[in-house]
């Protein structure tokens, strides 16, 4: 297990990554780290491209603080949910990417077969109902898709993604922002070529 300095400059350095491609723009998003038997998260009102190492806060499952002087998250319960539905869940960054969030706001989810790459990483990325931010309502609505999926939009408020790695959950979440704009782009051209059911098959078998 890393120690607790390492995970700390972990999200400092993706932190500041999403913040210079405008993924998580002034105080918006969080990102978090699976501590052993505790998680590490962004404090409130942080912004998270300009972490320090004294805006992160150890909290047990139950969202009690253990380690650290500022008050966690408002999104804490749901990346505790997020941990406790997957055990193969390091890492989880919830952002307002401008891309993603136009999506979440039209309540457009991103599920049409278009990009191969994005059907192999994803599949799919639903679009949860609108819950109201750092409410249980929103915890509820939200965590219905992370048995299935890694990655939801979340309707009206912006987008969440894990990963085994945080490297993984970032990455995941360029290429979510990516494939967002491509979508937005063939809309505008008129239209995207979907791909078929057999293409799709194909695309999965190479997960395997």
């Amino acid at each position: 297990m890393k120690n607790l300095e390492e995970l700390k400059q972990e999200i400092i350095k993706y932190g500041k990554l999403a913040g210079e491609k405008n993924y998580t723009p002034g105080v918006s998003g969080n990102i978090s780290a699976r501590y052993g038997e505790n998680v590490l998260i962004t404090a409130s009102g942080t912004a998270n491209g300009y972490l320090e190492a004294e805006d992160l806060s150890v909290i047990d499952f139950s969202g009690k603080l253990i380690e650290g002087t500022k008050k966690p998250s408002s999104e804490t319960p749901l990346h505790l949910e997020f941990y406790r539905m997957r055990s193969d869940i390091n890492y989880i960054i919830h952002v307002h990417a401008p891309y993603l969030s136009s999506f979440a706001s039209c309540g457009i989810a991103l599920d049409e077969p278009i990009m191969a790459e994005n059907v192999f990483y994803f599949g799919q990325i639903p679009l949860a109902e609108y819950g109201l931010p750092s409410s249980m309502d929103l915890v509820e609505k939200t965590a219905k898709y992370f048995n299935e999926y890694d990655a939801v939009l979340m309707a009206n408020h912006g987008f969440i993604v894990g990963g085994k790695t945080i490297q993984e959950a970032y990455l995941k979440l360029e290429l979510a922002e990516s494939y967002a704009q491509v979508v937005f782009n063939t809309k505008m051209l008129g239209g995207a070529k979907i791909l078929n059911e057999n293409q799709v098959r194909e695309i999965f078998a190479l997960r395997k």
